[in-house]
């Protein structure tokens, strides 16, 4: 017997031997992937789509091609404009009114009466088709965009792909000012030597000369797909990517798509849906001991008081969402139908937010940031192309759901990042609230002066960031 239990109690220890290494490495392991789990960065599912007319088409290859385009215009487009023009009804406006109302329709009139008599829109096509325009066919609708090389490229000098993309009631034009400070910087003061960029600047598609998605559900995601399969076409595999307004939410959608293919993300304005304790801790806090929570003196200057700048004006500024994220198609066909009521709901949205303040003045201080020639060029885009219904249908389509359950709301942006924060945007997103998402800031730049239109009104101060940013992670 104890010879027998002499070899059990051996059989026994064997089997630890064995077994116990083994429970070790299998519990070792779980932890391990657990670990290179957590740490593991999420993506956005890249997905495909289909947005032209009826059923995709069973067989034959998508045309790939990538075609020249020309915008053109016609004497019976113009005469039609003009025609509308001259029958345009007005509304007085309340006396000392100025832009607290909406577009003050004095100053309308003014408008309407340079769009009609001296606004040459055959000029502007001339002005518009200066830089080479193209068009591609991606998920069964055109898309229209812009490419810009520069001419001349120093000896031992790179040149970097970025993708500019627009927002609402913007177009492509916005960029037309900041394009060539990027292409040919050394002509434009801008020597700091290293850094010197090709630009692609599409339309968002129900924007302008891209065609409009005939299918319901096109949103930020599926833009971000479209305009990657756009970039890869072109034979880019890695690339810069630039956005204000609904471009930055475009472009930081195609961070978290295919971070491998985004070299660097720039943005003139922040989306940021998530809230949450930290956020309220971080807003009561912030007013006091804004140390305590990561905010900055200039942080508080532009946030505080938060009731009044983040609630209050946004709320006075953001009527128009709530019409087109419900009910777009109804404002839309007047919209369409009016040159003059287009102008107004566009132009209005150039003067408020570029500087809030402007709704003091009777003009809404349009032409001290702005040209008329600049401003009509960008309504007639929306005129010429009957887009204001498809460029509207795009709130509906990222709006009329829960943010906190969209593919984006729980994916973190992990591509280097850099934030051009300008004083007079809708809202300020200071530094410590953007990490909560953009896990790799490279440079955050409160910019001197500026809103929402930054490309468009201050393209210098932009081009200077946009470059100081990439000289940075060109350097990392």
């Amino acid at each position: 017997e104890s010879i027998l239990s002499r070899i059990r109690s051996f059989e026994y220890s064997q089997k630890n031997a064995v077994l116990v290494p083994a429970a070790a490495l299998g519990v070792g392991g779980m932890l391990v992937y657990w670990l290179r789990s957590r740490h593991k960065i999420k993506t956005i599912e890249m997905g495909d789509g289909w947005w032209g007319s009826g059923e995709r088409p069973l067989k034959g290859k998508e045309d790939e091609s990538i075609r020249p385009f020309t915008i053109e215009t016609s004497d019976k487009e113009i005469e039609d404009l003009h025609h509308r023009l001259e029958q345009a009804r007005y509304a007085p406006p309340l006396e000392g009114a100025a832009f607290h109302y909406g577009f003050n329709s004095s100053y309308l009139q003014k408008v309407v009466a340079y769009w009609r008599n001296q606004f040459d829109w055959r000029k502007q096509v001339e002005v518009l088709n200066k830089y080479p325009h193209f068009e591609t066919t991606i998920e069964g609708i055109a898309i229209h965009f812009i490419h810009v090389k520069p001419s001349y490229i120093p000896h031992g000098r790179a040149v970097q792909p970025l993708l500019m993309v627009h927002g609402w009631p913007g177009s492509f034009y916005e960029f037309y000012k900041i394009i060539p400070l990027l292409t040919e910087p050394a002509g434009h003061g801008l020597n700091e030597g290293d850094v010197v960029f090709e630009v692609i600047c599409p339309s968002i598609p129900g924007y302008g000369f891209s065609e409009a998605p005939h299918q319901k559900g096109f949103d930020t995601i599926a833009t971000a797909r479209i305009f990657h399969k756009l970039m890869n076409r072109l034979g880019f595999k890695e690339y810069y990517l630039q956005g204000g307004d609904w471009g930055s939410r475009i472009t930081t959608n195609m961070a978290q798509m295919l971070p491998q293919s985004v070299k660097g993300l720039h943005l003139n304005f922040v989306f940021i849906s998530r809230q949450g304790l930290r956020r309220m801790i971080s807003v009561m806090l912030g007013a006091y001991v804004p140390w305590l929570v990561g905010l900055t003196r200039e942080d508080v200057r532009r946030t505080y008081p938060f009731i009044q700048k983040n609630i209050y004006e946004l709320l006075r500024e953001s009527g128009y969402l709530h019409i087109q994220a419900t009910k777009p198609d109804t404002a839309g066909c007047g919209l369409n139908d009016s040159p003059v009521g287009l102008a107004a709901y566009i132009l209005e949205k150039f003067s408020t937010w570029t500087d809030k303040s402007f709704l003091h003045k009777d003009d809404g201080g349009l032409e001290s940031k702005y040209s008329l020639d600049e401003l009509l060029t960008n309504v007639m885009i929306y005129w010429v192309t009957s887009s204001i219904v498809s460029s509207m249908r795009f709130y509906k389509e990222n709006l009329s759901k829960d943010p906190g359950v969209t593919a984006d709301a729980r994916v973190g942006v992990y591509v280097p990042t850099g934030i051009a924060a300008f004083p007079q945007e809708l809202v300020h997103t200071p530094h410590a609230w953007a990490k909560e998402i953009f896990k790799n800031i490279i440079t955050y730049s409160y910019m001197p002066r500026g809103g929402h239109f930054a490309a468009f009104e201050e393209p210098k101060l932009l081009a200077q960031d946009i470059m100081h940013f990439v000289r940075k992670v060109e350097q990392l």
